[in-house]
């Protein structure tokens, strides 16, 4: 399965994650609300997800939760067999455990990047991956890659980050 793309989206995803905590973790509140923070520091508009957040997870919980739920994606994303399901249950489980309602709108937000993400864990309702899928070609196109009549084919995956697949025999 050629899933180049959908590592390249979680890889972001793992940045955009590492940004909002080094950002709250900079304005000194482990105490604080992660979302009265987020709303304080217009982390929100950037950073959609963290809506997701339950509203009463401090800053040291969330730095803690992240630590926990992300440590093991680049050594993941990099394996030759992606573990789908490994990648969206340490993440529901450190950060969304007890806010189900949170954790479906999280999974709804990589959905638009990411169809799979949360396929088969507990607690998934059918309509968290009901938004619109995201478009792969737009999503390069916006980062700055050129457009090439190859990449213009709707569903082909080509390029960067990773090789063409070799054919196996």
């Amino acid at each position: 399965m050629d899933d180049r793309f959908d590592r390249r989206e979680l890889l972001l995803h793992l940045g955009d994650m590492l940004e909002v905590l080094s950002c709250l973790a900079r304005t000194g509140r482990p105490e604080a609300l992660v979302v009265q923070l987020a709303k304080e520091q217009n982390l929100s508009q950037d950073f959609r997800f963290l809506q997701a957040l339950g509203p009463k997870m401090t800053v040291a919980e969330f730095s803690a939760g992240v630590a926990s739920a992300f440590f093991l994606w680049p050594k993941e994303l990099l394996d030759t067999e992606l573990n789908r399901k490994a990648l969206a249950s340490t993440v529901q489980h450190e950060l969304f455990d007890g806010n189900p309602d949170g954790w479906n709108s999280y999974v709804g937000h990589l959905r638009k990047k990411v169809k799979w993400f949360g396929d088969g864990l507990p607690g998934m309702r059918k309509e968290a991956g009901a938004e619109p899928l995201h478009d792969a070609v737009e999503e390069v196109n916006r980062v700055g890659v050129a457009s090439s009549p190859e990449r213009d084919v709707p569903g082909e995956r080509k390029g960067w980050p990773w090789p063409e697949p070799k054919p196996t025999t």
